[in-house]
């Protein structure tokens, strides 16, 4: 699918484009990758990495602004959307800047890849937009709608769009492992609450959900990747096995767990062997065969969340983890 073609990514200065540029260039062959972000450092840092690589190319933008994505899309034949204002207690003091780049984004990024012929775009959702409970997790449920009735809104225009939904990444930048590992040495490590449960899946799984939305998509689908679940304080003891464990409260907007898919969800979820697939309801594709494919309905009623997962993650997992990718934890 991506051999020979252009392919732009939102938010590419990311931890999710630090990862998926490389992999992307290493198994396919595109004519070109546009790194679409608005901080110049970062893409100048960035580019360090794929100098002499023709097919790398930088494009200072804002999904804010329209016209500069009508723009940067020219010829761009797929699109990941990974931009975002993310951090929870950021977002609950500057709603409004939330709001314009997380909600008004999609909206210029729906209309934008409808005008410019683009074919798809899958676009990175969160756990946190299943059952929200803060103003982030309310943006990306909102973006997450925007992008599925995007192929409602194409009419007969062909582009589709797609979203994949997955938890905490392991060992990316703000995240709790590269937190709790700068602060280990104090031999005390904060946690919020002793009952806390986080999905866990690596950015290359993240990146590997994405190609399967691309490939699998008829549009309107949200991807739910079955990932494992780990207690926050047996995570803190694989880091720090001597530190001490001193409970700080909820921050606010946090949730005690992470939630993927809401019983509400439930009556249009399909499961597979590695995923799951939320269905659009709108124009009664939660029954059409060609997006039901080979899945089977969850019972009415299913939730899919950090604490009632089948699939736990043990402590020498974590730490082969760790070992493995020492060098890349909160780089990126």
């Amino acid at each position: 699918m991506f051999n020979g073609a252009s392919i732009l990514v939102t938010g590419g200065t990311g931890s999710f484009g630090h990862t998926f540029i490389p992999m992307l260039l290493a198994r396919y062959n595109p004519m070109k990758v546009i790194i679409f972000s608005r901080d110049e450092m970062k893409q100048w840092e960035m580019a360090k990495k794929f100098e002499g690589d023709s097919r790398v190319r930088f494009f200072i933008g804002d999904v804010r602004d329209r016209e500069r994505l009508y723009r940067a899309l020219d010829g761009v034949d797929y699109v990941v959307h990974a931009a975002a204002t993310k951090i929870v207690p950021t977002a609950e003091y500057n709603p409004f800047e939330c709001i314009k780049t997380n909600v008004l984004g999609a909206m210029n990024l729906v209309d934008a890849c409808i005008d410019k012929g683009v074919k798809k775009l899958v676009a990175l959702s969160t756990d946190k937009a299943s059952s929200p409970i803060n103003l982030y997790g309310a943006t990306k449920l909102t973006s997450d709608k925007l992008f599925v009735a995007g192929n409602h809104y194409a009419g007969p225009n062909p582009t589709r769009f797609s979203v994949v939904r997955y938890g905490n990444v392991m060992g990316s930048r703000g995240s709790v492992i590269p937190f709790f590992m700068s602060i280990m040495d104090k031999g005390v490590l904060p946690i919020t609450d002793e009952r806390m449960t986080r999905f866990m899946i690596s950015l290359e799984e993240g990146v590997e959900l994405v190609w399967h939305a691309f490939e699998d998509m008829e549009g309107g689908e949200i991807y739910v990747k079955k990932i494992p679940s780990m207690k926050v304080t047996d995570l803190a003891r694989v880091i720090a096995p001597k530190a001490k464990l001193e409970v700080v409260g909820i921050r606010p907007g946090e949730k005690l767990h992470e939630q993927m898919i809401s019983a509400e969800d439930s009556y249009y979820t399909y499961e597979y062997p590695e995923h799951f697939k939320i269905l659009p309801q709108i124009n009664n594709w939660d029954k059409d065969a060609n997006r039901i494919k080979n899945g089977k309905r969850v019972p009415d009623g299913f939730v899919y969340s950090s604490n009632n997962n089948s699939e736990w993650m043990t402590d020498s997992e974590l730490q082969a983890w760790i070992t493995q990718n020492q060098k890349k934890i909160g780089a990126i």
